[in-house]
């Protein structure tokens, strides 16, 4: 398996994760009751289980671009130092990225989601060549 598929793979585990998290969190705000209803009423979540929602959320998007790159490089065998380098980054910036999220430290938060954007722009230029 190349680096940036095994990159892939512990992003995909992250988003497990961050579900785990979310619905965790979610249920202890709104209960139970709620939490297994259908659901005809949208439950606005706030604080850290809001936080952890939109996190996940925001992972789900990432998570879609960042596969482009990695598939593509694993596919026609271009995978190199500088694309496993930008893989790796992508993860550690997507893991920094929950906490940050959930205990609202702006403007970290952004700057490591921009980070992890920047790495997955850079996968997708390098498997232009």
């Amino acid at each position: 398996m190349t680096p940036e598929l095994t990159a892939l793979t512990l992003a995909a585990l992250l988003q497990i994760l961050q579900f785990a998290a979310y619905s965790i969190t979610a249920n202890l705000q709104v209960g139970s009751k709620t939490a297994l209803g259908p659901r005809d009423t949208p439950v606005h979540l706030t604080g850290t289980a809001g936080r952890l929602q939109r996190a996940m959320n925001n992972h789900f998007e990432g998570l879609i671009l960042f596969t482009i790159p990695c598939v593509t490089i694993a596919l026609t065998d271009q995978s190199t130092a500088f694309t496993a380098t930008c893989a790796w980054t992508y993860l550690v910036a997507r893991i920094l990225y929950v906490p940050a999220y959930a205990l609202g430290l702006s403007p970290w938060r952004s700057v490591i989601w921009m980070v992890s954007l920047i790495a997955t722009a850079l996968m997708l230029l390098a498997s232009l060549t």
